[in-house]
């Protein structure tokens, strides 16, 4: 295992990236922050009167559902190997690219929400412009995106200005996934 935090370099493998290990923290602490106060009072509330099951029902579901996203979560890599790049993503999709497929990668620093905070997103995409590998910066570092942009022989295009979503979405909206495309929907 290298220095680098959610790297793994076995050289038999190649290179596992992993993303940003506390968002696991985090994301299980808001779902216990806002769970437990709720199920405790539901089951105050519904023990008297022997309506529990449902609550208790209700309650194996959210733990079920949650017990998902951590496998999910923990399961999500990209991996560098000789013979391309693997994503295996949130939800269990998993993608091959090889170096041949790649037509461009761009890395921009886009302005996260209404703030003056960036985050780095990278891009790359096929000879035909389709997304082939999207790395944003809630979950990836910098260095794993400048890892898996230095593996593939393409030059990396890197904006000098940030951009905001309007901006990336009125100059390539093929970039975006379809929901954010449509601003209304974030």
């Amino acid at each position: 295992m290298s220095n680098h935090q959610g790297v793994d370099t076995d050289v038999s493998r190649g290179t596992v990236l992993r993303p940003h290990r506390d968002l696991f923290a985090r994301g299980l602490t808001a779902v216990l922050a806002l769970t437990t106060p709720v199920f405790a009072v539901l089951y105050w509330l519904t023990i008297p009167d022997g309506d529990w099951k449902y609550v208790l029902f209700a309650h194996v579901l959210v733990v079920l559902a949650t017990i998902l996203g951590v496998y999910a979560f923990l399961s999500a890599t990209i991996a560098i190997r000789p013979d391309g790049v693997r994503e295996r993503g949130f939800f269990g999709r998993t993608r091959f690219v090889r170096s041949a497929d790649v037509g461009s990668i761009l890395l921009v620093r886009l302005y996260d929400g209404s703030t003056l905070d960036t985050l780095p997103q990278l891009f790359i995409t096929g000879h035909d412009g389709r997304m082939l590998i999207r790395m944003r910066g809630q979950f990836w570092s910098v260095d794993d995106m400048e890892l898996v942009a230095e593996y593939f022989d393409v030059p990396v295009t890197r904006p000098e200005d940030f951009l905001t979503m309007t901006q990336l979405r009125r100059r390539s909206p093929e970039l975006l996934y379809w929901f954010e495309r449509m601003p209304r929907l974030r």
